[in-house]
């Protein structure tokens, strides 16, 4: 009976995969047979939900669905109400519009754990902060979103999906549910 469900806070750099030369989930997960319902790039940490439920990866993976998935992103430049309005009407990337999204500009959130490289920095540049509901899954949606309205991602954590919350799970551990 197929029944764990496995919330890991992914660390940069590491892959969502099992194998593979690259630092992957195999690094921090010793639990057999799961598997990642929904993927995070390299490039981006927080939560991801692994599961050993096929029928329960589809639904959280499969756009059709409609999980709404929640980030905080870091993005280069001071984010503009109109760049806001612009992600919640949704935007024209090369493979279509995407939905709606839900967005607002936020705080730096004081939760928020150092990163290994830091982002870069630049002194005349400043950076601001976002929260971005999505209920797609399109490849690198978010990054290609927030530049396409002028506001390059510099980091992007994933908080929630569905219902399950990233919560207190330090960076490169996991609890299981």
């Amino acid at each position: 009976m197929a029944n764990n469900i496995v919330l890991f806070n992914k660390p940069f750099g590491v892959l969502c995969q099992f194998s593979g030369e690259d630092k992957n989930l195999s690094q921090h997960i010793e639990i057999k047979n799961i598997y990642p319902a929904g993927r995070l790039d390299k490039d981006s940490e927080g939560l991801v939900v692994l599961t050993d439920d096929g029928k329960l990866q589809h639904k959280i993976s499969h756009p059709k669905f409609d999980k709404e998935k929640t980030y905080v992103v870091q993005v280069d430049g001071q984010m503009t109400l109109e760049a806001i309005e612009q992600l919640c009407r949704g935007v024209m990337l090369k493979d279509g519009l995407t939905k709606p999204a839900k967005a607002i500009i936020i705080n730096e959130p004081d939760w928020i754990w150092g990163r290994n490289p830091p982002i870069r920095v630049r002194k005349d540049i400043p950076t601001s902060w976002i929260e971005l509901k999505i209920t797609e899954g399109k490849n690198r949606q978010v990054r290609r979103m927030t530049a396409h309205v002028g506001f390059p991602t510099l980091r992007l954590i994933r908080t929630q999906v569905g219902d399950w919350k990233l919560g207190g799970i330090n960076i490169g551990k996991y609890e299981r549910l």
